[in-house]
């Protein structure tokens, strides 16, 4: 199995475009969440959950090619102008991405949501397809994000798109690591993408899942871990990984952000709906396994940490189990942005690599006292120094999805 590294990233989030506007605002401490209800009072009724982590302003639709860009819906276009970034700052030229030796691998938890309405608004009222944008298929299927990158870019590797909701784009970034660990491709430029809508909203609120309580205090929330979290808040934005074996980086001569050491997935076959504690026990181990670590090696724990009553519990009862009352530091980053869904993984594992080249840990913001149900972890209570040379993320979804990643500080 080769080694391989982390080589570049890129971003669009509720703090803005670009990786260093994303690092930059979870430094901050300043939440992203803000009230909906200008936005959504004329396209929805009857929701609870008012609050929400959008993009500060919509993507420039010239920022891609129009030649590109007709197949594009806001989902493919925040994944792709991530995508530019990450694979300019990686240097990677034309010659590179067209040999067949780097692929993409770019989950979401569905097409674009705008593009899927607009499509069948158009349906219901005149019961025909006649009259709608062409390109509005390529939009709306489940791989658009990595099927127009790839087109964008004429990559001819392999291409996954992972639908695996909140965990689609660690589920992403953990395939492209499998495949060039494999030796099928050499690099893979993966992550996530998640638009948002109130609709999406509305799923949440349905199963009871969205938080409800602080639709007058927007920053107040998600709240994970805590004793009064209420649910979660979606987000949106998109972060792509540029992931390169230890041959190809040794090759071009280029510097490496981090090492993946190790991934596990797997499902729990229990519920749709409820988080299984030992299925997440069996997802760190089997990451920590895979990754060649004991767990007194990790020094930090990057938590899914939605923000839900019982996501937070299960996942809180877990990483005791596994690593022991109090030993070693966790945070969840969706105080900060809300949960972007299928963006969260990527979009956090950026943060992630951050944290082990900058030397620093990041906070749960809102977490102002433990739950009685998540007491016994050495919650990150500010921002702080550290020397963690290896870090776990986690990520689970709906379906009983459960993904792991292992990082270690960048060393060749």
């Amino acid at each position: 199995m080769r080694r391989v590294f982390v080589t570049a990233r890129g971003a669009v989030s509720p703090y803005g475009t670009g990786a260093s506007a994303l690092i930059a605002g979870f430094r901050s401490g300043r939440s992203a969440v803000r009230s909906m209800t200008d936005q959504w009072k004329d396209q929805v009724q009857e929701m609870g959950t008012w609050v929400a982590a959008p993009l500060p302003e919509p993507i420039p639709p010239k920022s891609i090619p129009r030649q590109y860009r007709r197949s594009m819906g806001p989902l493919a276009l925040m994944a792709s102008v991530a995508a530019n970034e990450a694979i300019q700052s990686a240097g990677l030229p034309p010659d590179l991405l067209s040999n067949g030796r780097t692929g993409v691998s770019i989950g979401s938890t569905i097409g674009s949501v705008r593009s899927l309405e607009e499509a069948f608004d158009h349906y219901l009222r005149k019961r025909t397809a006649s009259g709608l944008p062409s390109g509005i298929f390529f939009q709306i299927m489940g791989h658009t994000c990595a099927a127009n990158v790839a087109h964008q870019h004429e990559i001819n590797g392999r291409v996954l798109a992972p639908n695996a909701a909140c965990a689609a784009s660690t589920l992403a970034v953990g395939l492209g690591y499998e495949a060039i660990a494999a030796g099928q491709q050499d690099i893979m430029i993966c992550g996530g993408a998640e638009e948002l809508h109130p609709m999406v909203a509305g799923v949440f609120d349905l199963i009871q899942a969205a938080s409800c309580q602080y639709n007058d205090r927007p920053t107040a929330t998600p709240r994970p871990f805590d004793r009064n979290r209420d649910g979660t808040v979606v987000g949106e934005g998109a972060g792509i990984l540029v992931l390169e074996s230890e041959e190809s980086v040794r090759r071009r001569g280029i510097p490496v952000l981090a090492e993946i050491a190790g991934f596990s997935a797997l499902t729990d076959g229990a519920h749709m709906a409820q988080p299984h504690q030992e299925s997440i026990v069996r997802c760190l181990h089997n990451a920590l396994d895979n990754a060649g670590l004991m767990p007194d090696s990790i020094g930090y724990v990057n938590a899914h940490g939605t923000g839900t009553i019982v996501g937070d519990q299960a996942e809180a009862q877990a990483i005791r189990q596994v690593f022991g009352q109090g030993r070693v530091p966790v945070s969840s980053l969706k105080g900060h942005i809300g949960h972007t869904l299928g963006a969260s993984g990527a979009l956090e594992l950026i943060a992630c690599v951050a944290m082990l080249q900058e030397g620093f840990l990041l906070p749960t913001l809102n977490l102002d006292e433990p739950g009685e149900d998540c007491l016994g972890l050495d919650y990150v209570s500010c921002l702080e120094s550290s020397n963690v040379d290896v870090l776990l993320k986690n990520s689970f979804a709906f379906g009983g999805t459960n993904t792991v990643m292992a990082l270690k500080r960048a060393v060749l």
